[in-house]
């Protein structure tokens, strides 16, 4: 039975803690600690117009939120499961750091001027550098930016991430190897959701060596797809998958996901009819813990495509109205969506209407 946020709150006074607000509730954490393991963090907007990031445990119950000051976008976990950094929606300059052991707000940083984040980020396998997509909008070109985990996250540095619009960039396996989704959009905070360069942009992704920045390798769409902004990625196995946003004809049926093995052509995947109704808009990639799956969603279009990562199948659609976030929950997902639901097998696991969640929901643990 999904737990609403009424009854997570009615267990909270029952157990004498008092809830008010976005106050950590480490007392009753502790209390039920196997049932309140910190499992996957997300953002939301709240009835009101209010906006904050919520932790949430394996069985949907939310242990804390937090408030941020504006509307969010993708989390980073630590390797240690111990902190999560919560990114600001382009063009955002909050990056705000939770503390996922004792349920409250670390510490807040933002990138030098003339930088504005782009919403994603990884860490590095030892935690002790968080790598961040940013625009450098002046010079109009996309930057990794590097933050300092050991001393406050402060930035040390940055690599060019050799396109234009970085919007996610992960880690490959071999902790070396970073790829980016190189939106191909130029972008000013000066005109925050305008697209400047819809005619002449170049989608791309582009593989850079972690240890140095230098360019390993860079693939860009074939010709028919280079209005095609491509977004989010997810590593399966030995190759990515890339969800895209099309920002040409309306009417065109055209592939919005694809993948790729570095030395290779991007491959669109194409299956008839699938994108119908998707409305060009891809809004989440993962795969889920062995790489067998891969799950897109398409909030606008209501629907959740399940893939074979290896056949590149179409396993099934779901319907889900506003899904948008999806993350590895074992081997299958657990969806987000606008309605403040929390979907896992089809099931609702949370439920709260006076909420909606954002676009991405992060795994903190996948097993």
């Amino acid at each position: 039975m999904p737990l609403s946020r009424r009854a997570f709150l009615n267990r909270i006074a029952a157990s004498g803690v008092l809830a008010t607000g976005y106050l950590p509730i480490a007392s009753f954490a502790q209390a039920e600690a196997s049932s309140l393991q910190a499992a996957y963090v997300s953002t939301l907007r709240t009835a009101d117009g209010q906006f904050a990031a919520a932790v949430i445990d394996r069985e949907g119950g939310l242990i804390f939120q937090e408030h941020l000051d504006d509307r969010g976008h993708a989390t980073a976990i630590t390797p240690n499961k111990k902190f999560a950094v919560v990114f600001a929606r382009r063009p955002g300059r909050f990056a705000l750091v939770l503390d996922l052991i004792n349920n409250k707000r670390h510490l807040a940083f933002s990138p030098p001027a003339g930088h504005h984040f782009y919403g994603h980020g990884f860490f590095s396998p030892d935690g002790k550098l968080l790598y961040t997509t940013e625009n450098d909008y002046e010079n109009e070109r996309g930057i990794i930016g590097i933050y300092d985990t050991t001393n406050s996250f402060t930035r040390v540095g940055h690599y060019d991430s050799y396109g234009i619009g970085p919007h996610e960039a992960i880690l490959l396996s071999d902790g070396i190897t970073i790829a980016i989704a190189n939106g191909g959009i130029i972008t000013h905070p000066d005109y925050p959701r305008q697209k400047l360069n819809l005619s002449s942009m170049k989608p791309q992704i582009s593989y850079i060596d972690r240890r140095d920045g230098k360019i390993i390798s860079q693939s860009k769409l074939p010709a028919d797809f280079t209005q095609l902004s491509l977004r989010h990625i997810s590593a399966a196995k030995d190759h990515i998958w890339i969800g895209g946003q099309f920002e040409g004809d309306p009417s065109s049926n055209i592939s919005l996901v694809a993948t790729h093995r570095i030395g290779e052509e991007i491959t669109p995947v194409s299956h008839e009819k699938t994108y119908l109704g998707m409305k060009q808009y891809i809004g989440s990639v993962s795969a889920n813990i062995d790489g067998s799956l891969v799950a897109t969603t398409a909030p606008k279009g209501n629907k959740v495509a399940i893939w074979n990562s290896e056949t590149r199948e179409l396993v099934k659609i779901l319907s889900h109205s506003d899904a948008g976030g999806v993350a590895a929950s074992g081997k299958d997902f657990i969806i987000s969506d606008g309605q403040g639901n929390l979907w896992q097998k089809d099931q609702v696991i949370y439920q709260d209407p006076e909420i909606a969640w954002d676009n991405h929901l992060s795994a903190i643990t996948q097993t």
